[in-house]
């Protein structure tokens, strides 16, 4: 699934660092063209790959990408660490579940949220 998501940004004219995920979640770190729309990128990550998924039987359980999505912006300056964050995604979430991990993210981000709307 990983290799498929990363023709859709090749598509789109993206460069992929890292994607990694585990079973309630994906992280992608790349550089999004200019010219691109992250909705729209969005968009066409979640429908061109469930469509994938489904036709390749590849996770029997899978119905849909969730609704929403959660992207963030750092410096070209994270970058490494950001690569080393995402490659080691089955440790990390052995001590830190993704709910947890979320609402950490949009707090270092300064981003209001009320709980009742994420999950």
């Amino acid at each position: 699934m990983f290799r498929y998501v990363w023709g859709v940004l090749k598509h789109h004219k993206c460069i992929l660092y890292r994607i990694n995920g585990v079973e309630d979640h994906v992280h992608i770190i790349t550089h999004i063209h200019p010219t691109v729309a992250l909705a729209s990128l969005i968009k066409d990550i979640k429908v061109a790959s469930s469509e994938w998924i489904k036709n390749e039987r590849i996770f029997p359980m899978f119905s849909s990408w969730q609704i929403g999505y959660g992207a963030f912006t750092y410096s070209i300056k994270e970058k490494e660490r950001l690569i080393t964050y995402v490659k080691n995604q089955e440790e990390h979430h052995k001590r830190v579940n993704f709910k947890d991990e979320y609402i950490s993210l949009l707090k270092e981000h300064g981003i209001e949220f009320d709980e009742k709307y994420l999950f």
